[in-house]
């Protein structure tokens, strides 16, 4: 049996550069691994399933676990299967790729078990065709994310920064996020050179005056809580505190472990869905 951790992710800084003729948006986006993680395991079988714990919600029928597997056993030629469990960590509809981690994870462990032998660069590719997240799930740490998600620019050093992380309201989909971004008269852009420089220092303050995250602007109207929580979290100590991705939750980042866990103690009082985390240097990780 294979054991794999699935590390979420957290955007520092999300900016949108224009639109594709295809009604994709290009991003340009600063993001980190974060140690919140799902659990996977995986064994061989005649056939392939998944069982799911830990979210009701979450399909074991329509996963993208599943259409990972299929996309490598497709690429690979494999006709092997396997016995896949997967208990879910990371909040859903949380803008911190908990899907495409779980989707990295099944290429990544999958690739081990049924020997497959594609490289790292082979599985990102393959990722590409299955969410726009997934490429930098598999490749993990700190980085630079273009295009659609697949330009992958690995950025060292990778802080290792203690975070609090709050998701205070239902989701909004995806895509309706990215239609109220489009439909914004007006939008204030990060400055991304600069904040990458500020976070690679980690310098706070830098960071809160160069970052931003411009989906963040397009929902705030729509989900106020998203506005209270991050108050909350500056409240609390937080030194540079944002939305991720395409919401719902959001973080806010501590200058110690010891203050980020009492702010985590307070806000959790508050918000069922709090978690203490930290960023890490990796994303996915087997456990042979």
């Amino acid at each position: 049996m294979l054991a794999v951790l699935a590390r979420a992710k957290i955007n520092w800084s999300l900016d949108i550069l224009g639109k594709r003729p295809d009604g994709y948006h290009v991003m340009d986006m600063l993001m980190s691994s974060v140690d919140l993680a799902d659990e996977m395991t995986m064994e061989l079988a005649d056939t392939l399933s998944l069982s799911v714990s830990g979210n009701d919600a979450i399909s074991s029928t329509d996963n993208l676990v599943l259409k990972a597997a299929r996309a490598l056993q497709t690429e690979a030629k494999c006709g092997k299967g396997a016995v896949v469990t997967l208990k879910k960590h990371v909040p859903a509809g949380a803008g911190m790729g908990g899907g495409s981690a779980d989707a990295a994870a099944a290429l990544t462990g999958l690739n081990e078990l049924w020997q497959t032998g594609l490289s790292l660069a082979q599985l990102i590719s393959l990722g590409a065709t299955i969410g726009a997240d997934v490429p930098f799930m598999l490749q993990g740490g700190f980085a630079r994310v273009g295009g659609i998600g697949e330009v992958l620019h690995a950025v060292q050093p990778a802080p290792i920064v203690p975070l609090v992380i709050i998701q205070p309201c239902k989701p909004l989909s995806t895509a309706d996020v990215f239609r109220l971004y489009d439909s914004l008269a007006c939008v204030h852009h990060p400055k991304t050179d600069d904040a990458l420089l500020a976070l690679q220092a980690k310098d706070f303050i830098k960071l809160s005056a160069s970052s931003g995250n411009v989906l963040q602007q397009a929902v705030e109207t729509a989900k106020p809580q998203i506005v209270e929580a991050i108050a909350a979290l500056s409240a609390c100590g937080a030194q540079f505190a944002m939305m991720t991705g395409s919401g719902s939750a959001v973080y806010g980042a501590f200058d110690n472990e010891n203050e980020a866990k009492s702010a985590y103690h307070r806000l959790h009082k508050r918000w069922r869905r709090t978690f203490y985390t930290h960023t890490a240097q990796q994303g996915i990780f087997l456990l042979l």
